[in-house]
Order: C-alpha cells, then structure tokens, then sequence
C-alpha cells in the first residue's frame, strides 16, 4: 500500500488556448493515429483540455531547481507540501514530452527541466543500487518516512526517463538517461529470487512482499530484462503467477487488487497485437475494464450514483482516508466513492465507455473539477469531495489520454532498445496488426 500525505497557478491562458485544436475539424472527426477506433472531434476537443489540464500539474508542481514532483497536491490552498514520489516524477517526465510535442510549453523551457531533473537524478538523489526511495523531499531529494527503496516506483521513473531520451534525443538528456538507467541492478534485487521484492531498507534490508502475482509489475520485469548491464534472467517473467477470473461470462488474468494493475505498465509498453505464451495482456486489459464497469453497474443496486454514466473504483483518497478498493471480487469498504482516474487510465481499453463517464463527471458535477483537471476522488452520494489532485492518478489519465488521440508515449518509449529488448526476452510477439479497438 502507498503511503500518502498532503504534499500543491496554470500556465499562460494564451498559451493554452494556442493549443487546443481547431473548432471546424472534418465530419469524421480526428484521425486516430493511436490504431484504436477514430474519436469525433467533441470527444477529442474534451480530452484536449484534460491533458492541458493535467500538464499543468507537473509544470507547476515540480520543483524548478529540482525537477522532482510533488507526490499530491492541495488544490484550494497555496499548497506548501514537501514531498516528492518518484513515481509523479516519471509521469512527469512524461508529461513533458507530451506538453512539448502539443506546443503547451517551448522546447528550451521543457530541455531545461529535463535537464535539471536528469542531473538532480544522476548526482544528488539518494539511490541504492541504482534504486530510489518512494517519497523525498522536493527540494533537497533527503528521504521522506522512512520510505522505502521501491522497486516498481523506479521502475515508473525509469519509464519517464527513457521516453524523455526517445523524444528529446538531445546529447546531454541521452548521456544522463543512459547512466541513470544503466546503475540499476537488477541482479541485486534479484540474487536469490525471480520474484522481485517490493523494496529494501536500510534498517531492514528486503521487504518480505514479492511481486508474484499479475499487476503494474510488467513494466519492472521487462526493464529489467532489457537492461544491457545488469539484466534479469528469462526466468523471472513466468515466475509470477497469472490468476484467471471469470466474471459475468467474461473470463481475464487479473489480481485481488485495484483496478489500476490493468492500465500502469500500459502507459509506456505498448502491448497492443503482442502475446506471449499466456495471454494478449492489451486485450486482457480491455475485458478487465468491461468486468469492472459491471461490476460496478452491479453495485449501482446498492450504491444509486453507478449507473454507465458514472463508475469506476480504484486505488485513491476517500473520506476516510487513502483507500484500496475495488473489484471484483470487492476490496475495501465501497461505499459509492468515484475515482476518475479508474475511467481515464482505462481510456484505451474501452474508449467510448471511459470518454461517457470522464465527460459526465465534467458535465455534472462540477466540484470534481479544478486547474488540473478531476480531484481524484468524490462521492456523489455523500457530497463528499476531495481537495487533493494526486500525481500518479493524474499522470495515468493524461498518458492515456495522448495513447488514445495518438499513441504517442507508445511510439516514443516503444523506439528504446531497452522496451524492445524487454519485450524480445519475455516472449511477447507480434501475432496481429493493432487496428482500432471496438467500443
């Protein structure tokens, strides 16, 4: 479980407004460059100004001398937090990428942050073997609460900085992602096991949790095996079990766990008409999405605010704290709680349904929206709304919202030998042509 405290204006209007698209577009709407089914121009004009939203998040919640990001944010205050999550840090990075290929920010203003994330990473920031700690303190990278090295957080960094390397393939960012990638030992973590412990510390030495069951850690397994210096063994990607489930006559690999062990490693690994030996995860993915959303129309009998206008439960605050909830089976005390990032980290998986719930929310309730896009989580039942945006929810959302208009961050990050490698040694091949995703 992550552990979460508070740690929270927009960029130039006219800036913004520069880069939302064109009010005429054609009658079949924006192309769909992403190979998932076309979006009509309202839908892709929504989903504009959710990733101009949520960029804003990780320009001004990143500290400038640092380039770490606030792990979450207090969007009714002039949030004063401290902590940083490496995890935020790599969407952020991401998110630059993104916020400079779509003109929301100049290339030498996103280069300079890069710049200055990449050599704060390199120099500054306390690692062990290459690995980092979950929570630091964003201006001076000292470790927050005793936290732990995290195995999976680093590897959500290192997503971000080899897809900053892929896009920006400046000299500089290119001899700075390389080192930081390369120190990783994946051979420490794994010297006695192929499954991957959650993390170390140094008064403990390795967490007892492994990463043994399906989850967000595909994308850890497969850098690790495409790391060129200290690589996993071939091994460790059928070491963790995949559990089938069945629900509604819908049968997927899946997890006793929040519905974004679906979607995480699918920001930046591109899965779509690849398979190994056990499943097409891209399209495991999209069955999950299916199952959760009847699952919570199965709840609406329970809980009147899910309806298919408005579901979706995953990992997040609640009022009663952070929470990890979802289904099915059920997890957590469910009590009618709406997560947005549910719906927006699926958003490639089934596009018309996640695209009717985000722009309800939009549309109907107004207090879960804010400069950065949707609080992450509320309660329509309770009236109940949380004051906080959380990086990593608002980084799954905007990254699948580009896949989906795009496939951007897949192009981009799918280019690094380290993916290509990664996917090459898990067995994952291509057996069909990607082409659009039926709603």
């Amino acid at each position: 479980m992550r552990q979460i405290l508070g740690a929270g204006g927009c960029l130039p209007f006219a800036r913004l407004m520069s880069a939302l698209p064109p009010a005429q577009q054609s009658a079949q709407g924006p192309a769909s460059l992403s190979g998932l089914a076309p979006l009509s121009s309202e839908d892709d004009w929504f989903l504009n100004e959710l990733e101009i939203a949520n960029f804003s998040y990780f320009w001004e919640q990143a500290s400038p001398k640092t380039g770490m990001v606030k792990d979450r944010c207090h969007v009714g205050t002039n949030d004063q937090g401290v902590v940083a999550s490496i995890a935020a840090t790599g969407f952020g990075l991401t998110a630059l990428c993104i916020g400079e290929q779509r003109g929301l920010v100049p290339s030498s203003d996103a280069l300079e942050r890069v710049f200055t994330a990449l050599r704060f990473l390199w120099k500054k920031l306390p690692n062990h073997r290459g690995f980092f700690y979950h929570f630091a303190n964003i201006n001076t990278g000292e470790r927050v609460w005793d936290s732990e090295v995290s195995s999976v957080d680093t590897a959500i960094l290192l997503c971000g900085i080899l897809t900053c390397r892929e896009h920006f393939r400046h000299p500089e960012v290119v001899e700075l992602a390389d080192l930081i990638f390369n120190r990783v030992d994946w051979t420490w973590l794994s010297e006695d096991t192929s499954l991957l412990p959650h993390g170390w510390t140094p008064e403990f030495g390795f967490l007892p949790s492994r990463w043994d069951y399906y989850s967000e850690l595909m994308m850890m397994y497969l850098l690790g095996l495409g790391s060129s210096t200290h690589p996993l063994k071939d091994e460790t990607w059928i070491a963790w079990k995949r559990l089938t489930f069945e629900y509604d006559g819908l049968r997927y690999i899946g997890s006793f766990a929040p519905l974004f062990v679906h979607q995480y490693s699918q920001a930046w690994f591109d899965f779509r008409g690849r398979r190994d030996k056990f499943a097409d995860y891209f399209q495991n993915s999209v069955i999950a999405t299916d199952v959760h959303r009847r699952f919570c129309l199965e709840l609406g009998k329970q809980y009147p605010d899910y309806s298919d206008d408005l579901w979706g439960i995953t990992a997040s605050d609640s009022n009663h704290g952070y929470v990890i909830w979802g289904g099915p089976p059920a997890t957590g005390p469910i009590d009618g709680t709406v997560v947005p990032s549910a719906a927006g980290g699926s958003l490639p998986f089934q596009p018309q349904a996640t695209l009717r719930v985000l722009k309800t929310i939009r549309s109907r309730y107004g207090a879960a929206w804010n400069k950065y896009g949707f609080v992450n989580a509320f309660n329509p039942l309770t009236n109940w709304y949380d004051s906080d945006v959380i990086g990593i929810d608002t980084g799954i959302t905007m990254l699948m919202a580009e896949n989906l208009r795009t496939g951007f961050v897949w192009n981009t990050f799918m280019k690094t030998p380290e993916a290509q490698r990664g996917m090459r040694r898990a067995g994952l091949n291509t057996y069909y042509r990607a082409g659009p995703v039926t709603p």
